[in-house]
């Protein structure tokens, strides 16, 4: 039987998955603000924005497994519960390593809510037209969250404080504490299933470490012990959670899991989307400000046609699944965002942003919002409802692998190939080889997806037998 208040619930938890997202990306535009205020190194400031990923990406793998496990309603109340708290603490920092902590504290929360969010999301919508639906509203929000950040850091930054950044979370934690266990019910916790801490541990370390590994590589080179030492390290620890999976009774990845391939092809998309998307917008963004010398207000509005073009992708994609299937959507949105990228690969200072900037922007958006909803049905097709926050924290940890690699790899691909070039222009050369490499991963993504993937109209709805946790 339908919830009768499942549209209610999607728009609740649809602005905390937004709150979720925003943190990403908001705090980009008012790095100078806070390093001025706190007294932050230039090495040290890159923490601010490592921190809530390496946290969030590498518990995301656990965050659904408990939900899964314990119950999605308990777990996201949990998750928004420690965001809020660490989101006031973050606002209050006075020093570096307080707000350096809070980021990390940030990170933990938003891994057991936002998988426990779309788990809910999975068992609520079983009908797979509504379900579609509901999932290209999800996958929506998240991309326009995404570039929103940008916006309202500019906003507030501009006009109150890099502090408000963090304390506008706060409301909306509490409208989510307040409204979800009055329109969520309560169900039993699984007493069949038993944690697999040992999986849980390796496969956390293994990410956290791995990812801290790409990241290092944005300031040393690929060769150096910085880099080499926990991205092997982050290698040995994830094999180790395969040996150990192979081993376990109740793994925390069931080994089916990922033997279904259209799902196993759509977590290969999002990590391919999310390590093009975040580098487009963190190179652009240096681009405007530090080229074009854009202010943080105006570098954050111009983002505003990226998000209405993302939308108008999500809109248009969400009603033609039924109709054309995931396949051509996803491969038509990956070479059409590979064009967007080589147009942002043409620009050059001074730039014009009516003539230049603004068709890249619209053009990228637009096929990315065309990706984004056929991705996610992808990512979490034939899921039941015992493995729905699962298969969110796997499609969402991929997400923040992407990202990680993306910006590690592309922006130091743009400050090397800087190194190379002469005057003025060095830095724009650097950010068009950076595009032009975006633009190769689009085209290599959407070639693998029109070989491997098979078309798919609907989803199968979730067992209904399984309770809403």
């Amino acid at each position: 039987m339908l919830n009768p208040l499942r549209w209610k619930i999607l728009a609740i938890l649809g602005i905390i998955q937004f709150m979720l997202v925003v943190d990403a990306t908001v705090v980009n535009v008012a790095l100078p603000h806070i390093q001025h205020d706190l007294g932050f190194s230039r090495a040290g400031l890159s923490w601010v924005v490592n921190g809530y990923v390496l946290m969030a990406g590498g518990f995301l793998l656990l965050g659904g497994r408990l939900a899964d496990m314990f119950g999605r309603r308990r777990l996201f109340l949990a998750g928004v519960a420690i965001f809020g708290l660490a989101s006031a603490l973050c606002g209050a920092a006075t020093s570096p390593a307080m707000l350096v902590a809070s980021r990390f504290f940030q990170g933990l929360g938003e891994a057991l809510a936002a998988p426990a969010a779309l788990g809910l999301i999975a068992v609520l919508f079983t009908d797979h037209k509504e379900r579609t639906k509901a999932l290209g509203a999800w996958g929506g929000i998240a991309g326009i969250a995404g570039i929103t950040g940008t916006i309202i850091s500019g906003l507030l930054t501009n006009f109150a404080s890099w502090r408000w950044i963090f304390y506008i979370n706060l409301p909306v934690a509490i409208l989510g504490l307040i409204v979800v266990p009055r329109l969520v019910a309560k169900s039993e916790v699984a007493e069949n299933k038993k944690l697999d801490v040992a999986g849980a541990l390796t496969a956390t370390a293994g990410l956290v470490t791995l990812v801290y590994g790409l990241l290092q590589a944005i300031t040393h080179s690929w060769g150096s012990q910085s880099v080499l030492l926990p991205v092997v390290a982050g290698l040995v620890l994830l094999a180790a959670m395969v040996f150990v999976e192979r081993r376990s009774k109740d793994p925390l990845i069931p080994r089916s899991f990922l033997q279904n391939r259209t799902r196993l092809l759509g977590n290969f998309s999002g990590l391919a989307l999310a390590a093009t998307f975040f580098a487009f917008i963190y190179l652009l963004t240096l681009f405007e400000q530090q080229v074009l010398g854009y202010s943080s207000l105006k570098g954050g509005l111009s983002y505003v046609p990226f998000g209405l073009a993302l939308g108008v992708g999500v809109g248009m994609s969400a009603g033609m699944i039924p109709k054309l299937g995931i396949k051509p959507l996803m491969v038509v949105g990956f070479m059409g965002s590979a064009v967007g990228m080589l147009l942002a690969a043409l620009l050059h200072a001074p730039e014009s942003y009516a003539a230049h900037i603004l068709p890249c922007l619209l053009v990228f958006g637009f096929f990315n919002g065309l990706m984004l909803p056929a991705a996610q049905t992808a990512a979490l097709h034939e899921v039941t409802g015992e493995n729905s926050s699962l298969a969110s924290a796997v499609q969402q940890a991929t997400s923040q692998i992407g990202g990680a690699l993306g910006l590690a790899v592309l922006v130091t691909i743009a400050a090397r190939y800087a190194q190379h070039a002469t005057g003025a222009a060095n830095a724009v050369h650097g950010y068009a080889t950076a595009f032009r490499v975006s633009a190769v991963i689009l085209v290599v993504a959407g070639i693998v997806l029109a070989t491997l993937l098979r078309n798919s109209k609907t989803m199968a709805p979730i067992d209904a037998s399984v309770p809403n946790k």
